[in-house]
């Protein structure tokens, strides 16, 4: 049960994803325009996930730990420093440029084209580079 409720919720995400067609890099990119043909659905999907979240970490940390682990794993580091202003920036350059982050880019391949995956491949060569520099 350890490994297979990290698995349906990621498939629930997934879903989720192909559903508001969040897959899908004119929705994204069209968001950004905002000149032009601008699509707020992006912004419906950033609030509701955060809304989500709000209420989820409130509800599921009232818990000395998660169902199906001894401990909480939660992040470490709480500064906001200088490579992680830059990760975010290559991110979300690289988000604009695409139309798409992680969770729908690996999303996009699981429902084909050949576009997704040059996109996981591009992502990984830069998470492979990223050790190569120091910030």
């Amino acid at each position: 049960m350890r490994y297979f409720s990290p698995f349906l919720i990621g498939l629930l995400f997934g879903l989720g994803l192909v559903i508001s067609q969040m897959v899908n890099p004119e929705k994204i990119i069209n968001f950004l325009d905002i000149a032009g043909n601008w699509d707020p659905t992006l912004l419906v999907v950033m609030v509701s996930a955060l809304a989500t979240t709000l209420i989820g970490y409130r509800l599921v940390l009232k818990h000395q730990k998660p169902i199906f682990d001894d401990k909480f794993h939660l992040p470490a580091k709480t500064v906001i420093d200088r490579p992680l202003l830059i990760g975010a920036g290559i991110f979300g350059i690289g988000w604009g440029m695409a139309g798409l982050c992680p969770g729908p880019g690996i999303s996009a391949a699981a429902i084909g084209g050949v576009a997704p995956w040059i996109y996981i491949a591009a992502m990984l060569a830069g998470m492979w580079s990223r050790r190569l520099v120091k910030l």
